[in-house]
């Protein structure tokens, strides 16, 4: 096993700064205990169980397999009716580290902190972390362009050191890495970690079909489109005949309907509820509507790893990258 300390590492507890991110509908159990025995730290979001019965149930599966820190991730906006017995119940599991999305993180922060976990939060610019900077987060996720899902706007190379520049807290990059150079390189640039989400799809413990683990093994970064069809908010998946059919923008009637004041909050969880049907019937079995979530990374992919090889792999990767960076010299 390899160590590679950083302040990410320091926080959690962990040996190598890499967080393998919590994936709608593909992290499960397997993916996150191997993570973390392997040094990182494996993460999964709790609205992958359903109904609430199945998350405690797995999460007592996986504290039977490791004592290494694991994360949770909880949608903390008022869309998300069980966002508080989430919480408590991975603070009953030991539940180390809870990354939120998608709304204020207040509430999950302070009964994180009572409990010994730390949090982090997802953030796309830098209002918003300085907010949760603000609401005492542990750290941030810097969500980048060439994230998979609900991808930012900003790249991650100009993201880090933007946020680095202006934050006390740790920063862990995500968006477009997949192997030990984009590790090395954020780094280099102020982050304390990584968020490594696209290269665990293509993983043997993952339990996606295995279409959608050739889609991504065979995509290049000009196969990833984004889309609003799927939550409201630009998402990134992987160009299909499908997708290219359903196309990136909302009908305008729903468009107007999900920004008017009356109806805003119903039809915003339905468009929600619609896209993670959709997700749910491509991710399980074959069919025409293939809609796959994966981020630009997909260039960098080649073949099917355990996840553990995946960890390792990086970190040789990383080695080797710092190995050949030039040296300065005096002339």
């Amino acid at each position: 096993m390899y160590k590679l300390r950083t302040k990410l590492t320091d926080l959690l507890g962990i040996h190598v700064p890499i967080i393998g991110a919590p994936m709608f509908l593909v992290s499960n159990e397997d993916m996150v205990v191997e993570i973390s025995e392997a040094g990182g730290i494996g993460t999964f979001p709790a609205l992958n169980y359903r109904p609430i019965e199945a998350y405690k149930k797995a999460l007592h599966q996986i504290r039977e397999r490791t004592s290494k820190p694991i994360g949770v991730n909880i949608i903390v906006n008022k869309s998300n009716q069980r966002q508080n017995e989430d919480l408590k119940i991975g603070l009953d599991c030991g539940v180390n580290l809870f990354i939120t999305s998608l709304g204020n993180p207040k509430h999950i922060i302070k009964e994180a902190h009572l409990n010994g976990a730390k949090v982090f939060c997802d953030v796309t610019n830098l209002e918003h972390a300085l907010k949760v900077q603000e609401m005492g987060a542990d750290g941030v996720i810097a969500v980048g362009s060439g994230a998979g899902g609900h991808a930012g706007p900003v790249s991650p190379i100009v993201l880090v050191p933007w946020l680095a520049d202006q934050l006390d807290i740790p920063i862990i990059a995500a968006g477009g890495i997949a192997e030990g150079r984009g590790l090395a390189a954020m780094l280099a640039i102020g982050a304390s970690g990584v968020s490594v989400g696209t290269r665990f799809i293509a993983s043997r413990e993952s339990r996606v079909s295995q279409d959608y683990k050739n889609a991504v093994i065979k995509a290049t970064p000009e196969d990833i489109m984004m889309t609003r069809r799927l939550s409201g908010t630009p998402a990134a998946v992987i160009r299909t005949p499908y997708t290219e059919k359903m196309g990136s923008e909302l009908p305008m009637a729903i468009n107007i309907l999900k920004n008017h004041p009356l109806t805003k909050k119903y039809v915003v969880p339905l468009i929600h509820y619609l896209g993670m049907k959709t997700l749910e019937g491509a991710i399980e079995k074959p069919t025409w509507r293939s809609v796959w979530s994966a981020g630009q990374s997909v260039g960098l992919i080649e073949s099917e790893l355990s996840c553990k090889e995946i960890v390792y792999r990086m970190i040789d990767e990383y080695k080797k990258a710092v190995e050949h960076l030039p040296t300065v010299e005096n002339i």
